[in-house]
């Protein structure tokens, strides 16, 4: 079997397969590496969020897959395209027919003195010519069909931040791209957001990735990537999925109101192709190892030991 139809297969079931991602830019006196070897897949009709540091390599990853950008090295595949293959033209196309952004910042989202219903009806002028009545179904979907005639200064955080999604919706992408798209409102508002994702998810079958700093609202997904000096570090998999806890609240159980993820979610590090793990720093300094030294591993029944040598 060839690579190409290793990844023909994993494309039946995945929307995004990242291995290896490398991202360098140069500059006449600096190289910098944002991404160094980076593994990644995300289902179909997932959502799930990414979380890191600044400098992490998290936003360069999500020009990656928003086509904003090209990686250096490595492997790249979203809805089956080779995004290191594309040409100019195809990677056009693909920004316009597979993606969609939801940026933190409402300015690069919405125009101020048009309506919600004019700003979703904007870009379908330049897609299949003006559509008012689609503009008006995205903007029911997310539950702001109330509002359609009301200007942005009438609208609250949260509702300019819907309109952005249903803008968002406009070409009908396969993948939702949102980068700290609760940044700016407060907590109760971003549940509501993730809940207009989830819906989305679940009614339209799109694929989201959200970009966040927001430890409830990261603690709200089944599955949490945690990216750390350019690659994958860890996953944080939710120990009891969202539909069995609707379930237990349907049934008139109570839920515990839980803050912390590290209740909700089990951390599971991530192993690559060859082999390499990230182990978190306060496990090593609890031995006394830095990132400069020499480590013992051994193999004891079902588990693999990692100690510092002994003098």
């Amino acid at each position: 079997m060839t690579a190409q139809q290793e990844h023909d297969i994993d494309m039946e079931k995945n929307m995004v397969v990242c291995e290896n991602l490398v991202k360098i830019y140069k500059t006449d006196d600096i190289e910098v590496i944002a991404l160094q070897g980076l593994d990644l897949t995300v289902e179909k009709g997932e959502l799930m969020a990414i979380i890191g540091n600044s400098g992490s390599g998290k936003s360069t990853l999500l020009n990656m897959l928003g086509g904003l950008d090209r990686p250096s090295a490595g492997e790249l595949y979203v809805d089956g395209k080779d995004l290191l293959k594309l040409t100019d033209k195809e990677l056009i196309e693909y920004k316009r027919e597979t993606v969609g952004f939801i940026w933190q910042n409402n300015a690069r989202n919405l125009v101020p003195y048009l309506t919600a219903v004019e700003n979703v009806e904007m870009p379908t002028m330049f897609m299949k010519g003006r559509n008012r009545k689609r503009a008006e179904e995205l903007l029911d979907i997310v539950g702001l069909s109330h509002r359609k005639h009301s200007k942005l200064s009438q609208l609250s955080g949260g509702e300019q931040q819907r309109v952005a999604i249903a803008i968002a919706l406009s070409n009908e992408p396969k993948l939702l791209l949102a980068d700290e798209p609760t940044g700016a409102v407060d907590t109760k508002t971003a549940m509501q957001i993730l809940d207009v994702f989830r819906k989305l998810t679940e009614t339209l079958g799109i694929t989201i990735i959200v970009v966040t700093h927001d430890r409830q609202l990261s603690s709200k997904v089944d599955r949490v990537v945690a990216i750390r000096d350019g690659r994958t570090s860890s996953e944080f998999v939710r120990r009891r999925s969202y539909a069995e806890e609707m379930k237990s609240i349907a049934a008139g159980m109570e839920i515990e109101e839980e803050e912390d993820r590290d209740k909700t979610h089990e951390e599971l590090a991530v192993v690559d192709r060859v082999g390499r793990i990230q182990i978190p720093r306060e496990y090593l300094s609890s031995l006394g190892i830095d990132g400069r030294d020499r480590v013992k591993v051994d193999f004891e029944g079902d588990r693999i030991v990692i100690m510092k040598p002994k003098d």
